[in-house]
C-alpha cells in the first residue's frame, strides 16, 4: 500500500529575551537529515533528490545529499561522516545492500533512525522502513506484456548493471517470467549502472547476436544505452526495447514504434516519503517497515500522461 505522512515542521521556535537592557540572541535548532545516493547522473537519482529536498523543506529541515558516484565503499564512509556529525536520521540508496549493512548498523547503534530507498536491504537489518517497487513483480509483470505483445519466436539480450542489487532483482523478475517456449535470452551484459558503458554494452550485444529481435534494460542507463544503440545502428526496424525509467529518449523510442513498454517508478514519490519516513520517526511515532510507491508500464498508449515530465 501507499503510505503519506502529514508533514510537521521541525524547526525550533526562536528564544529570544531581554535581561537589563542586553537582548539575548535569537537560536533556531534546525534538524539535519542525510541521502546517501548513488550516483548524479541518472534522473531517476536526480528525481528522488528532488522529491527528499521538497519534502524537508516543506517539513523545515536541512538535508545533505551525498553523491556516492558508484562506489559502494565510499557511501559506507560517509554513514560513518554523517553519524559523527550527528545527523537526526540517514536515507540510503544503496549501491551493496549487504556491504552497507555494517554502516547502517553502527548509525542505529549511534541513535540515527535508517530508511532504505529503493534497493531492498536484509530483512534483518536495523533500518526502520524500506521504500519503494517490488521490483521482482514489476519485472514480472513487464515479462506478462512482453509474452503477450511479441508475437512468435524472439531472441532478447539484457542490459543490466550486475553491481546493482535492485536491478539484478528486476533482471530475475522478468527473466524467469519469460515464456520459455518462445523466448531465448541470448545474453547479459553489464551496463554497470553507467550510460556510457551501458551504451558499448549494447553495441557489443547487438553485434554479437546479428538475430537478436529484443533488448530489456534493467535502469535507466541501462536503457538509455540500448537506445542510442539501436538507434546508431540503425535497427530500430529490427529490435524491440523494454525497460525502466522514462526519459525524453525513451519517450522519443516510444513515439518511433521501437521502444514497446517502460516500466515508470515515482521516485521523488520515493524520496519525499523517506524524508516524511525520517520527520515522523524523529517525532517518536512509527512507520509502516513497508512503503510502496506504485509503478506504471508506458507503452503508445499512454505515453502523453507523461511528457510533461521531460519539457
Amino acid at each position: 500500500m501507499t503510505v503519506s505522512f502529514t508533514r510537521r515542521t521541525l524547526t525550533a521556535s526562536l528564544a529570544a529575551g531581554l535581561l537589563g537592557s542586553i537582548a539575548l540572541p535569537a537560536i533556531a535548532q534546525e534538524k539535519t537529515y542525510a541521502l546517501v545516493q548513488i550516483n548524479q547522473q541518472a534522473l531517476f537519482f536526480n528525481e528522488i533528490n528532488r522529491g527528499a529536498q521538497e519534502a524537508a523543506d516543506a517539513a523545515g529541515v536541512n538535508l545533505v545529499i551525498f553523491n556516492a558516484n558508484n562506489d559502494s565503499a565510499a557511501q559506507n564512509s560517509a554513514i560513518e561522516t554523517y553519524i559523527q556529525e550527528g545527523v537526526s536520521g540517514l536515507a540510503v540508496v544503496a549501491i551493496d545492500v549487504n556491504g552497507i549493512m555494517p554502516a547502517i548498523e553502527q548509525a542505529d547503534a549511534a541513535g540515527i533512525p535508517v530508511v532504505a530507498i529503493d534497493a531492498i536491504l536484509p530483512e534483518d537489518g536495523p533500518q526502520k522502513a524500506q521504500i519503494g517497487v517490488d521490483n521482482a513483480m514489476a519485472g514480472a509483470d513487464l515479462a506478462a506484456f512482453y509474452n503477450e505483445n511479441v508475437s512468435g519466436e524472439s531472441k532478447l539480450g539484457i542490459i543490466g548493471a550486475l553491481n546493482s542489487y535492485i536491478q539484478n532483482v528486476r533482471k530475475d523478475g522478468f527473466e524467469d517470467a519469460l515464456d520459455a517456449d518462445s523466448v531465448t535470452v541470448v545474453g547479459t551484459v553489464d551496463g554497470q549502472n553507467v550510460q556510457d558503458v551501458a551504451l558499448g554494452a549494447a553495441e557489443n550485444l547487438i553485434t554479437a547476436n546479428p538475430d537478436l529481435t529484443a533488448i530489456y534494460a534493467t535502469g535507466e542507463p541501462a536503457l538509455m544505452g540500448a537506445i542510442a544503440a539501436v538507434s546508431s545502428q540503425g535497427k530500430q526496424d529490427d529490435l524491440q526495447v523494454f525497460g525502466w525509467d522514462l526519459t525524453a529518449q525513451a519517450i522519443d523510442g516510444i513515439e518511433d514504434g521501437y521502444v514497446k513498454a517502460v516500466i515508470q517508478q515515482d521516485p521523488a514519490g520515493m524520496g519525499a516519503a523517506a524524508i516524511d519516513a525520517l520527520v515522523a520517526l524523529d517525532a517518536g511515532e512509527e512507520v509502516d517497515a513497508n512503503i510502496a510507491v506504485p509503478v506504471t508500464i508506458v507503452t503508445k498508449e499512454n505515453v502523453d500522461e507523461f511528457r510533461s515530465m521531460f519539457e
